[in-house]
């Protein structure tokens, strides 16, 4: 089988043409937005079926693993032999796997990175039909006659839609690499401690510092003795 390159971030340039025929110039813009649009969720899509499938196999050895480590032990309380006298050994090894597959799947952010991939590519995607349906408002306008303003203000608010669309888009993307970078330097640090997400991004909070003893007056002290009388 042949396989099918996987489309990258980085799209096509800007098209560039003359706008001595504005109508056919707004929408050869458009087509192209929407294309990049598109190819973006392509690429998402298909970012999540890779992670998905490794995740899959890692979140399988966790479970497998338990199991193990913990049916082995059970089974020689119940006298049956399953690891020749080797059964601590072999329920160590597999608690030692589970736990690798568990810490191998946050290191590498394969669960989180999909979940992300997945809601990237329906924002997108959401994005992209209200940006169909304004298009089409606008065509519905301009054909009724320009009963708002003139040719040029029509062009304007087109672009304004184009432009506001591509806005929405790359914020889109980058508040997903942001919660990707954030997820990739808190991951692998022994220092922070898993609580509640504070934000999309689902970083957790680190290690707070202990308050004043005596609030917010500061760090008590022993009073100055006097010195005794003459």
């Amino acid at each position: 089988m042949k396989r099918v390159k996987q489309p990258d971030l980085l799209g096509r340039g800007f098209p560039s043409g003359d706008w001595n025929e504005p109508a056919e110039r707004l929408e050869e813009l458009y087509q192209w937005v929407e294309q990049e649009a598109m190819r973006l969720v392509e690429w998402y899509l298909a970012d999540r079926v890779r992670k998905r499938r490794w995740a899959r196999w890692l979140r399988a050895g966790v479970v497998a693993g338990a199991a193990v480590g913990a049916l082995v032990p059970l089974a020689d309380l119940a006298g049956v032999a399953l690891a020749h006298g080797h059964s601590g050994y072999v329920g160590y090894v597999a608690l030692l796997f589970a736990a690798v597959c568990a810490l191998s799947d946050r290191w590498l952010g394969l669960t989180s990175g999909w979940m992300r991939d997945i809601a990237a590519a329906l924002a997108v995607h959401r994005r992209l039909e209200m940006l169909r349906y304004e298009w089409a408002a606008e065509n519905v306008r301009e054909v009724l006659g320009p009963a708002e303003g003139t040719a040029g203000e029509a062009a304007e608010r087109a672009l304004a839609v184009l432009r506001r669309f591509s806005e929405d888009v790359n914020e889109t993307v980058r508040a997903e690499t942001v919660d990707w970078m954030v997820a990739f330097r808190t991951a692998g640090s022994p220092l922070t401690l898993a609580s509640p997400s504070a934000g999309p991004g689902g970083r957790g909070t680190s290690m707070r510092r202990l308050p004043p003893p005596n609030g917010a007056g500061g760090w008590a002290t022993m009073p100055r003795q006097r010195p005794p009388g003459g």
